[in-house]
Formats: C-alpha cells, structure tokens, sequence
C-alpha cells in the first residue's frame, strides 16, 4: 500500500489557485489638510479669545452697583472729596487747590460739554461745572501737544457726550484728565489710561454730584465758539474759597420763574429768545 503523504504547501483557491498575499499601497495621509484644519481652528479659538478679553477689558471699566469707581484700578489716578452746588458769579474767581481744577465751587453757568473741542482756553470756573454734570475734560499743554497727538486727543471728544478738550497754557504735564473728584495727568495720547479713564468717569452716576446734568449750552448764555477766556493770573484776596467762603449756594438748577441767570464772562450774545427762565437749566 503506497504510503500516504499529504503534501504541504499553500492552500488553493478557486480554479485551484494558489492564493498570495496582495500588498496594496497605502494611502499617504493628507497632513496639507489636517494642518489646514488644526489652523482654522487654532485661529478661531484665538479670535474668540481676543475677543472675550476685550469684552472683559472694557467691562472692567464699567460703573455698577459692586464696582462703583472703576478708576480705582487706574493707576496714577489723584482723587479728592468736593462738595457740590456752589456757585459763583461770572465777576468771581476760585482759589482752586489744583491746576487743573477737578471739583469746588464752580459758575453757574456750564460750560458746553457735548463733544465739545475748544481751541482756545477757557475759564476754569465754567469748565469745572462741566464736571459736576458727569463730564470728562482732557486738558492739555499747547506747548508740547500738537499736530498728530492733538488729532487723537481730538478723536476721543469729538461727538462724543459729556467731553471736553481744551488747551491749558502752563501744564506741568502734557495731558491732564479732569472728572469730578478725579484727575490723571499723563504724557501721551496714546496712553491706554486715557480710554480707560473716560470709561469709568464719564457719566458715572456714582462720582459726579449731578447725574443726568445738561452738557449742551443753549439758554444758559455761554458761548461755546467765544467761551469766557481762561485767567492765567492767580486770584485774589477776593476769591471764592474751596470750603464755599464767598459762594452763592446753587439752586435746583432745572427751577423755572427765578429770575434768569447772567450770561458767562465773555460771551458774545445774550441768552437766547425763549430760554427757560431761572438759574441755568439742568437735570
């Protein structure tokens, strides 16, 4: 009986065929497209981010009821208690203890703080009522900022509500920012202080001692384009104190029948034809 081997070797397929392994080429992964992708995405989360910063930077800088004087994360930020509703007249002067003034007694008229851009300066009596009414007043010294660093200065008040910008001969800083109780003296107008300053002042109800006050000049006899001139002379003996020695005590300023408050020193015109009688109106 012949002997029964079984050979050995590969298993047949079909046809009896021999199967074999098939190396198939791989494919290359397509790391252009990933990379792509890993970019995009890395690109969002890095604009969301910025932009969930800047949220934050600029609430940072708001008044609430928690945070009700944002500027105290300012630095360089001077601030100083004032007693509001002091007036004096247009004849009178201020003994103010800073320069430029930020608070104390004031004219009774405002000067206009709509966005206001005074070319030339303007007396600090009605420039600090201007404060009382939620204003922010960036002063600055005509010496040293001009041309294209007084156009951002300009930038930030033109149009704007509750600013005023105007020159102060004899700065000891260039820049000088002025809200009631609060002053921050700087020296570019590229400083991020300046933004964050306005901010947390402007119109803050917390700081001023007037929230809602007028910043517009019509009826109240200041003229904005011939404003009361600024005195650079210190005052005299005569001079309204910082503790209200010599001033008048203000009236609700928004009274009607009170016989109408006289023009600024220095305006060109009278007050207006129908102007609202009683001291200068106000909120």
């Amino acid at each position: 009986m012949a002997s029964g081997t079984k050979s050995k070797g590969k298993p047949k397929g079909k046809g009896g065929r021999t199967r074999s392994s098939i190396s198939r080429p791989r494919r290359p992964k397509p790391w252009g497209m990933i990379a792509a992708v890993v970019a995009v995405v890395a690109l969002a989360a890095g604009v969301f981010t910025y932009a969930f910063m800047q949220i934050n930077e600029q609430e940072q800088w708001v008044a609430t009821e928690e945070n009700q004087d944002p500027s105290d994360d300012i630095e360089g930020v001077t601030k100083v208690e004032y007693d509001g509703a002091q007036h004096v007249t247009a004849d009178q002067r201020v003994a103010y203890d800073q320069s430029p003034p930020f608070g104390g007694p004031h004219d009774q008229v405002w000067a206009n703080c709509n966005g206001t851009v005074y070319d030339t300066a303007v007396r600090n009596e009605n420039m600090v009522h201007g404060l009382e009414h939620g204003a922010v007043w960036i002063a600055y010294n005509p010496d040293e900022i001009k041309g294209g660093e007084l156009d951002k200065l300009k930038a930030k008040v033109e149009g704007q509500p509750h600013m005023m910008l105007s020159p102060y001969p004899g700065l000891d800083r260039p820049i000088s920012l002025q809200s009631w109780g609060h002053q921050l003296k700087l020296d570019s107008p590229d400083d991020e202080r300046i933004d964050q300053f306005i901010r947390a002042l402007r119109q803050n109800q917390y700081q001023h001692p007037e929230p809602g006050g007028r910043c517009d000049s019509d009826g109240t006899g200041f003229d904005p384009l011939n404003p009361p001139p600024f005195v650079a002379e210190p005052p005299g003996e005569d001079a309204v104190q910082m503790d209200g020695t010599g001033a008048i005590e203000a009236t609700d300023e928004g009274m009607t029948g009170a016989p109408p408050a006289p023009p600024a020193s220095g305006a060109s015109e009278p007050p207006a034809t129908g102007a609202p009688t009683g001291a200068p109106p106000s909120q």
